[in-house]
């Protein structure tokens, strides 16, 4: 039995599904117009703008002709193939974010990302997405869920050359991976500026939908900084770009040919495109590409609150004019958010002079601030704004991952990421010790451990700490037996660290 199970008895299958863009096959295989615009596309014509006047005198908009773009940089656009071992099909639907826990949004329920059932046994995975080059010695970037779990990855280019791809790091919270080739003098995109980007421009992009290389497609930026459930980090560009599983990775691209935006996941009941596709912006992707590039990984700042929305009646209820801002529902101990003397209650109404106007802005601003450094905030706190200076946290100091004391011997680490529970979370999970798994990787991942999770036992022994999780893991030995609570639900996983 498998730690999926735990989510297959407890988790109903959503009418409609926020589908991660990746593709599988075989048995697994899961411009309002600018005055005076003078952006050009990519053959050095102006853009094209929107009629202006009665739309009945007889003005007419002329389309774009996005050909030149992809002529000078679908080169650099690649198709991504992987291969892998998967275990069961609830393993391959690990990766999918379940419901959103926020009560509050009535979506939550209906995004989750695509993942082709397979038969529950371990199989071979063979899966495809997309990718662009940014740099000419080989540097690639293409979605995380592409290549996470894989043992194989295969980048081949436009001319038909094929090369075994390293991942140099991946970073499941925003969905990138950073893949190195060995090549030089290879073509690159060119990099843009997404906030720049306008609702209502034209936008392209270029990826191997069902594994149809290079292919074209167009639409119009739907909406910026769109939040979706459990992408907390991550303010998507949404399009009506039609995009399908194998586009994932892939480059969105304005009108002057300068990549926006990665294509990464589609809102859909069908499992097909239907409208709604979101792209994870090029700012963000960039700063998270030069972390994985320079150290492997990705460290966050951290404020150690947890914060909700605030809509009118709470806006009234505190004394505030507008609905904005981040209310803040618990502070965790010893946190950089308890240290500066954040309390429940009170509004954080801007970060470092960034306006919040919703919760969902504060997380990627506190994300891109470096562990250690300071942040002023503003915040509303029983009728006026006071300033408060705090120091940032890194999101992982606290979050030790459990390894084996053998890891010179060839073992696998445990690959759980974990911290005590807060009095809060104890008293919601009904329970009087344990760890809540915060990221999870490695063997844990593979036996089908989730974040959100709670570790109450290894092998039959009460777990308390990650420092005695550490130790039991040491002394136990290769194979090993979780006792996980899954929302209501309890069961012993095993993992095997062989």
């Amino acid at each position: 039995m498998d730690g999926r199970r735990i989510k297959g008895a407890v988790l109903a299958v959503a009418a409609a599904s926020l589908l991660a863009l990746g593709y599988g096959y075989g048995v697994s295989h899961a411009n309002d117009a600018r005055a005076n615009d003078t952006r050009t596309n990519a053959t050095g014509a102006p853009a094209a703008a929107a009629p202006s006047g009665d739309v009945a005198s007889g003005n007419r908009m002329t389309l774009p002709d996005f050909s030149s773009i992809v002529a000078q940089y679908g080169p650099a656009v690649v198709n991504v193939r992987v291969a892998g071992i998967l275990a069961t099909a609830e393993h391959e639907e690990r990766d999918a974010p379940g419901p959103n826990p926020d009560a509050q949004d009535p979506f939550g329920d209906l995004f989750r990302r695509f993942q082709q059932q397979i038969p529950h046994q371990a199989v071979p995975m063979h899966g495809m997405g997309s990718g662009f080059i940014v740099s000419p010695d080989g540097i690639i970037l293409t979605n995380a869920h592409v290549v996470a779990g894989s043992s194989e990855v295969t980048v081949k280019l436009t001319d038909k050359r094929e090369f075994k791809a390293r991942v140099l790091g991946l970073d499941k919270a925003t969905d990138i991976a950073v893949l190195k080739i060995d090549a030089h003098d290879l073509p690159v995109v060119k990099i843009g500026n997404a906030s720049q980007e306008r609702v209502g421009e034209w936008a392209v992009a270029i990826g191997a939908p069902f594994g149809f290389e290079n292919t074209a497609t167009a639409g119009i930026i739907s909406a910026k900084a769109r939040s979706l459930p459990d992408q907390g980090y991550v303010q998507f560009i949404q399009t009506d770009v039609p995009v399908n599983p194998g586009n994932s990775g892939g480059p969105l691209f304005n009108l002057d040919g300068e990549v926006i935006g990665i294509n990464s996941q589609i809102y859909s009941g069908t499992g097909g495109y239907q409208g709604v596709s979101f792209a994870i912006p090029i700012n963000l992707a960039m700063q998270i590409e030069g972390q994985l590039v320079k150290n492997g990984k990705v460290e966050r700042a951290q404020l150690g609150i947890s914060i909700q929305s605030v809509d009118q009646s709470l806006a009234q209820a505190f004394g505030m004019k507008q609905a904005t801002g981040a209310l803040i529902s618990s502070v965790s101990p010893d946190s950089p958010g308890a240290r500066a003397g954040l309390q429940p209650g009170e509004i954080i109404l801007k970060f470092n002079d960034q306006p919040i106007a919703d919760a969902a802005d504060l997380p990627p601003l506190v994300a891109s601030v470096k562990p250690g450094d300071s942040a002023t905030l503003s915040v509303w706190h029983q009728g006026h704004v006071r300033e408060v200076s705090v120091k940032l946290g890194n999101a992982a100091a606290n979050n030790t991952v459990a390894t084996s004391a053998e890891g010179d011997s060839g073992k696998a680490r445990l690959g759980l990421a974990l911290r005590p529970l807060t009095p809060e979370e104890r008293a919601q999970a009904q329970v009087s010790g344990g760890l809540i798994v915060e990221h999870v990787t490695g063997p844990a991942a593979k036996a089908g451990i989730e974040p959100g999770d709670i570790v109450l036992a290894l092998n039959g022994e009460s777990v308390t700490s990650v420092a005695q999780l550490r130790e039991l893991v040491s002394k136990d030995g290769q194979h090993l037996a979780l006792l996980v609570q899954h929302q209501d639900a309890r069961i012993f996983v095993p993992i095997d660290l062989g």
